[in-house]
């Protein structure tokens, strides 16, 4: 997994901000003139996404690429991650964005579709895919369900923002993030990945700096649910798609990480078709 990925890695830098890695992946035989731009969630980086969404994009004809934010996977700034936030993370997919010859269409997971619905205040795009995002209300309510119905959980959430990685076990991370569907040696290579995440972003993302929709020109977007999602409920994730007026699909039998589920094909085929369908995204004309 980790191998592979770093050969298409690339990075944008300026001297007042950090080097950003990007894994860039461009057909043979290009048949999209959109890209396709990939922003992780909390406590991963950008090679979630090229385990296999990357791949399959590109073998369709996209361009596809991944940002590694800040403080996170191959980007600098790793000393400076606690003092990074929602800005910060917006000011870097902004960097990105301006760097590509088309604009893209956004695809965030998690924190990656909170930082994207923050971006949407003073930009807009194609069409926006969130995924197991983090709402537009943030995290407070999704705290507050786990604290009445799985409050160990919760602990284990709270060690993991609070101390990192190490403070969690893998029946743990099995619990809040994937499936039970998930082989046990596929669980153990993703959890290496594993990284600390900012606390200020967590601030942001429960109370510090919910998105404004009303500031936001919303562009075409489907809200991507995982029926078995721990940290987001079906109702929470309903519920996001109505504050948008974005179409909504639910993915049967995946947790949260839905990049890396068994089960991750079919939902890559729905959000291909969408995006073809709706005629969201522009073909070459050779």
């Amino acid at each position: 997994m980790a191998a592979g990925f770093g050969d298409a890695a690339s990075g944008v830098g300026t001297d007042a901000e950090p080097q950003l890695e990007i894994v860039l992946r461009r057909p043979s035989q290009p048949v999209f003139r959109t890209p396709l731009l990939f922003l992780h969630g909390a406590f991963v980086a950008a090679w979630c996404w090229d385990v296999y969404f990357l791949p399959y994009f590109v073998r369709h004809g996209f361009t596809a690429c991944a940002l590694s934010f800040r403080g996170h996977g191959r980007s600098a700034g790793g000393a400076q991650l606690q003092q990074a936030g929602m800005d910060e993370f917006v000011c870097d997919l902004e960097r990105v964005v301006a760097g590509l010859e088309h604009p893209p269409v956004l695809i965030g997971h998690s924190m990656g579709g909170f930082v994207v619905q923050k971006y949407l205040e003073r930009h807009t795009v194609p069409a926006v895919v969130l995924m197991a995002s983090v709402p537009p209300y943030g995290l407070m309510q999704s705290s507050m369900r786990l604290m009445w119905t799985d409050p160990l959980l919760l602990t284990q959430l709270t060690a993991l923002q609070g101390v990192g990685p190490g403070a969690t076990d893998l029946s743990s991370v099995r619990r809040a993030v994937f499936s039970s569907r998930l082989p046990e040696v596929e669980l153990l290579e993703y959890t290496r990945y594993l990284q600390p995440e900012s606390q200020r972003a967590l601030w942001d993302m429960t109370v510090g700096a919910l998105p404004r929709p009303w500031r936001m020109q919303t562009p075409p977007m489907l809200v991507v649910g995982a029926q078995e999602d721990a940290l987001f409920s079906v109702a929470e994730v309903a519920q996001t798609a109505r504050a948008y007026g974005a179409d909504l699909h639910l993915q049967p039998g995946m947790g949260h990480a839905v990049m890396l589920e068994p089960g991750w094909h079919s939902l890559a085929e729905h959000v291909l078709a969408w995006l073809v369908d709706k005629c969201l995204v522009d073909r070459h004309d050779f």
